[in-house]
């Protein structure tokens, strides 16, 4: 597994370097580009000789006369890629436990919609209300995708599959205006 992440990072290197070589100076090297990439996706092939040695040094990089690229993660397959955006932390988007004044607001909303949406359990209601907003946080413009995960998420023993999409936007809207912060 190892072997085959160091040979598609030195094959990625080597098509970023022949594509940057190729563009900055002219269509006399593009013509050439192809025929140096092709050893890298021919097949299997030796493994570098240690474990530590560069991407620059595996079989299918750029030719000798070319420098090495600085790309730091080439070299090391757990990184991640340069270009990937750091995920956010686990508890992103996630308000601080609801107050007592804040929890009594969320369960006028909810009661306001229906009174068995709390079902005489404001906690379990405000720990669903928090990871909703956190829902709101990771998709805040995909509306149907934050009913639809409403509707998952607050549940009852009368209402085991959800209110249906038209009560859960509005159960949306009422987590959204109570308990989730304004951005």
């Amino acid at each position: 597994m190892a072997m085959r992440t160091r040979l598609l990072a030195a094959t990625l290197t080597a098509a970023a370097a022949l594509t940057l070589t190729a563009c900055s100076s002219g269509s006399g090297s593009a013509a050439s580009a192809p025929s140096t990439a092709t050893p890298a996706s021919s097949g299997p092939a030796a493994p570098p000789a240690s474990p530590t040695s560069p991407a620059a040094d595996a079989p299918g990089s750029a030719s000798p006369g070319d420098p090495a690229p600085a790309d730091p993660t080439a070299a090391d397959p757990a990184a991640p890629a340069a270009t990937a955006k750091p995920s956010p932390p686990a508890d992103a988007g996630l308000p601080p436990k609801p107050d007592s004044a804040l929890l009594a607001k969320l369960v006028g909303a909810l009661d306001a919609i229906d009174r068995d949406i709390v079902a005489g359990d404001p906690d379990k209601a405000a720990e669903r209300a928090r990871n909703t907003c956190q829902d709101i946080y990771r998709y805040p413009k995909d509306k149907a995708k934050l009913v639809d995960l409403t509707n998952q998420r607050f549940t009852s023993a009368k209402h085991p599959s959800g209110w249906g999409p038209e009560q859960a936007a509005k159960i949306l809207e009422a987590v959204r205006g109570a308990v989730c912060p304004t951005s």
